[in-house]
């Protein structure tokens, strides 16, 4: 195998939302095939509440977010009803503190490692008595609110898409080394239920971003084999790449 394909023969499966060009050309470049199959669905939540809620924004010291569709779903409501927003704000992820960037927000924190567990241990120690507002998705935990006691507002909704699970079944089988990629326990669930019966666990190699996912692959029987430090896309390429060039 050369050494500058060291992902050659390979076919990496994306089960998030999104699709990153840089990760693909970034697979592409070593010598790897990567295709996307959703299992989860994104829109924002559009309610009568809304108003209210961008009105309370300067009764709140910090607003936080902990992913890019709670910022691009805020950015959506900020266009529809135009305000100053002057808090402070908090961030989980890179890719989530680079959308708040893109659209002009400063971010004045963002914790060691990208997860709301640890976000709940380092941030009291800034914020300490102020008043926080979560902007979450309809699946999020409690972790932030019960460690923090602020108060949440839902601005997008995540719901399970199987239109793509016959076709990620069919292609997983004639794939000779597919790698599955997981973001979110939500993920997870929608392919434990609708794939693996299917498609068996040990067929398959698992990546993994973030402990989260991690346990809740392995509550579904699942061997987790790549989760990197940080928890980001382009981590879990670049851990492959390195994982196979030794």
């Amino acid at each position: 195998m050369q050494s500058n394909a060291p992902l050659a023969g390979k076919t990496i499966y994306v089960t998030g939302t999104q699709k990153v060009q840089t990760i693909t050309e970034l697979v592409e470049r070593h010598g790897g095939e990567i295709k996307y199959f959703p299992l989860l669905a994104v829109q924002e939540c559009i309610t009568p509440e809304d108003a209210g809620w961008l009105q309370k924004l300067a009764l709140y010291d910090w607003l936080i977010f902990t992913s890019q569709n709670a910022v691009t779903s805020f950015i959506q409501k900020l266009e529809r009803n135009p305000i100053d927003v002057s808090c402070r704000i908090a961030a989980v992820g890179v890719k989530t503190k680079a959308e708040l960037e893109q659209h002009g927000f400063t971010v004045d924190f963002v914790p060691t490692i990208f997860s709301a567990d640890v976000f709940v241990q380092e941030f009291p120690q800034i914020a300490e008595n102020n008043r926080c507002l979560f902007l979450r998705g309809s699946l999020a935990k409690n972790t932030i609110r019960d460690a923090l006691q602020c108060d949440e507002w839902t601005v997008y909704e995540t719901v399970p898409l199987t239109t793509y699970v016959q076709a990620l079944e069919e292609s997983l089988l004639q794939a000779e080394e597919p790698i599955v990629v997981f973001a979110s326990p939500s993920a997870v669930q929608v392919y434990a239920q609708n794939v693996v019966p299917v498609v068996d666990w040990h067929y398959v190699t698992v990546a993994s971003i973030g402990h989260v996912t991690t346990a809740a692959l392995k509550e579904h029987g699942a061997q987790v084999a790549i989760q990197p430090r940080s928890y980001t896309m382009q981590a879990v390429i670049e851990q492959l790449i390195g994982g196979y060039e030794k």
